[in-house]
């Protein structure tokens, strides 16, 4: 199957880059420091306090224009002539400059090879305990084609704005937010009588932001602007928004602590909105077998990252396999422990938005006149997403770490399709292994099932839902921080990358022997050894992940042939 991608590096600036320029500052972001151009540029101010009236003004006196102000990570989108970067980052209320960077939609890849999903589900009238009612998750996305699917003529979308430039459209032109608001919250009523597909929360509402164009793309300022109305209207008493879906990113570039995206993501988290975020679909770079490829702002400690499971198109869990292109962790430049769990994501099928053109590019994935499938970490996402509703649905008290602790706690540790090699017994879960075959190239991915590759386990819903086992109100669920020893390789897991006082190995309940499976706990730490940690005896711990030459956000593959080598697209 053939189909057109995209693929932008991390940092894209709107002008040509020119070197020389004469003055550099260490508060503009390395892709700024040798632009000198007279042209306008598009880059995010992010300041120490609040700005105010007198900073916008030093800031348009210089030749700007304000294009949104992202209050909620005390920041200003400017147009700019580059020339005036460096007197612009000199201002003591500066604390950085960045470029609005470009982000895109983390699903349709090429596929995993496998049957397709049909999801024969009861039929649309049956009685659900928990269907996301009252909920509301704000889909940040690509917009959504009203469908009665998502309520008589999408009734159940209750607020749609779009963050496009120039484009006021709510719709959904590319074809990826329509299909996953289906796989949150679709209701399955345009079912033919051979199969019913449904959402995870068949009655949840939703609130569509629309950020990404007709090509999949987005920016910082877009994404950000988006997020800040999900949390205004929480504020406001409006919608009732409790969650945020992500199902896109971009390459991390520096550290989550200064990311223009994920000080967002904390400030909705923050506000006790659930954020739940795709990993990304890199897992087959092969300069580090697909580690260190999570992208942002899944990157964030705080957010609940999703990687991307095959279900081989059947409802037993018994074929289930890790996808091949699923982005494992740590991530780039902090090492946190990421993915938190892996859910459904390879060849979902789900709505479609008719004159969209993932559907007129995927026209062999079309089913009936309402559905068709997409792969990526993009679907697995809502899977988690419509999982939450259901949480919130059964205890609207939980807080945010609440929700990711116990959809970490009671994620699957053992995934039976996983095998060990020449049928030796392995020691761990983290040993074994599956693998996937490109049917385009022919090429075999092997996937193990280490902590960084399906994090905490894999999504189950029944469990979460089941599971009495709550965490104190503060308890912090922030990802954990990984680091390696470097004279005996071995990898630590200790503490909460924020820094909170409550960490995942304080106590018996919640100690990471019991999210992460299989483990050995020391003290308030857990250590493992640099072959179980990765999966196999390779030497990524230190070679690659943490050496200074070959990091994924340090070295990122930017050529459009080699995205095609990664989807299989030869």
């Amino acid at each position: 199957m053939k189909f057109r991608v995209r693929f932008l590096i991390l940092a894209i600036l709107s002008v040509s880059v020119a070197l020389g320029q004469s003055r550099k500052s260490p508060k503009l972001a390395p892709e700024l420091q040798e632009v000198d151009s007279d042209q306008m540029i598009d880059v995010i101010v992010k300041y120490k306090n609040e700005p105010t009236d007198f900073q916008r003004s030093l800031a348009t006196r210089r030749g700007g224009r304000l294009v949104r102000s992202l209050d909620i990570i005390n920041s200003h989108h400017y147009q700019i002539p580059a020339s005036q970067l460096a007197e612009l980052a000199e201002d003591p209320s500066v604390e950085f400059v960045h470029p609005n960077r470009a982000v895109q939609a983390t699903g349709s890849v090429q596929p995993d090879y496998g049957r397709v999903g049909l999801l024969n589900l009861p039929s649309p009238d049956s009685d659900y305990t928990y269907d996301g009612t009252g909920v509301t998750v704000a889909v940040i996305d690509s917009g959504i084609d009203a469908s009665h699917d998502l309520g008589d003529k999408g009734k159940r979308v209750l607020y749609s704005e779009s963050f496009v430039p120039g484009d006021p459209s709510k719709g959904d032109a590319y074809g990826h937010g329509t299909h996953v608001s289906g796989i949150v919250g679709g209701h399955g009523s345009s079912t033919s009588t051979d199969y019913v597909v449904r959402g995870l929360a068949p009655n949840v509402n939703i609130v569509n932001l629309r950020v990404l164009d007709k090509d999949g793309l987005s920016t910082d300022s877009a994404v950000v602007a988006a997020i800040q109305r999900a949390i205004s209207l929480k504020t406001a008493g409006k919608y009732n928004i409790q969650i945020i879906n992500l199902s896109l990113g971009r390459s991390v570039t520096t550290s989550y602590k200064a990311d223009p995206l994920c000080q967002a993501v904390e400030a909705a988290w923050n506000a006790g909105i659930v954020v739940v975020v795709a990993a990304g679909n890199m897992g087959r770079y092969s300069a580090t077998a697909g580690y260190g490829t999570i992208m942002s702002p899944g990157n964030d400690p705080y957010v609940i990252t999703v990687g991307a499971m095959n279900t081989s198109g059947t409802l037993d869990r018994s074929d289930d396999k890790m996808a091949s292109y699923s982005s494992k962790g740590p991530t780039a430049i902090d090492h946190i422990v990421k993915p938190d769990l892996v859910a459904p994501g390879n060849r979902i099928l789900s709505l479609r938005a008719s004159k969209s053109n993932l559907v007129n590019e995927l026209r062999s994935s079309l089913y009936g006149t309402t559905y068709f499938q997409l792969s990526g970490t993009s679907m697995a996402a809502p899977m988690v997403s419509g999982t939450a509703a259901l949480m919130l649905q059964q205890n609207p008290n939980l807080t945010p770490d609440q929700v990711k602790a116990k959809l970490m706690l009671t994620a699957t540790k053992n995934i039976p399709a996983a095998t060990c090699a020449n049928g030796q017994t392995c020691p761990t879960q983290a040993y074994k292994f599956t693998t996937a075959v490109d049917p385009l190239s022919g090429t075999t991915y092997r996937s193990y099932y280490d902590m960084f590759t399906i994090g905490a386990g894999y999504l189950d819903a029944n469990a979460a839902l089941l599971s009495s086992n709550i965490p104190p109100s503060n308890f912090s669920a922030a990802s954990p921080l990984a680091s390696v020893n470097a004279t005996t390789g071995a990898v630590t897991v200790a503490n909460t990358a924020a820094g909170t006082s409550v960490t995942w190995g304080s106590s018996v309940t919640w100690g990471s022997s019991v999210i992460w499976g299989s483990s050995v706990l020391t003290g308030s730490s857990v250590t493992w050894g640099s072959s179980v940690i990765w999966g196999s005896n390779t030497a990524l711990a230190s070679s690659v992940i943490w050496g200074s030459s070959a990091t994924w956000g340090a070295s990122t593959p930017t050529s459009e042939n080699f995205l095609l080598s990664i989807l299989g697209e030869q």
